[in-house]
């Protein structure tokens, strides 16, 4: 059997919107989708460390104190780690057009609403925006 793929993604989080990618039509999985920005853990990097350069990488931002939440998805293929990010230096900018189509940033009861990548992890990333946000 085939170790699952390791996935660091961040929701990050400002004045109560979170802020979600558009994955782009070319992409090979999960297109036309919105989700969470993030990606592959490489060799010898842990979780927090992929999300930290993931950010950066797409989006031009430092993120600070990066939060595990729980991220369920259906795809066993896959072994999702969330992390909940409300602290960051720059401005999120499209760092990464072949990857993602659009920035935007969605009230919280709006997301139920979107053609999700994972809709399965709705619910914790929800319950994880609403605790940081009380």
């Amino acid at each position: 059997m085939v170790a699952p793929i390791q996935i660091a993604t961040a929701v990050l989080v400002r004045d109560g919107l979170v802020l979600l990618a558009h994955r782009h039509p070319m992409r090979q999985a999960y297109t036309d989708r919105w989700g969470f920005v993030g990606g592959h853990v490489e060799p010898g990097e842990l979780p927090h460390q992929a999300v930290s350069r993931e950010c950066l990488e797409e989006l031009g931002v430092h993120i600070h104190d990066p939060l595990p939440i729980p991220m369920t998805v259906s795809d066993p293929t896959l072994d999702m780690h969330g992390f909940l990010v409300t602290r960051w230096a720059g401005e999120p900018v499209n760092n990464a057009p072949e990857e993602h189509d659009d920035l935007c940033w969605f009230r919280p009861n709006d997301l139920a609403d979107l053609k999700l990548a994972h809709p399965e992890s709705l619910s914790s990333v929800l319950s994880a925006v609403r605790a940081a946000t009380d």
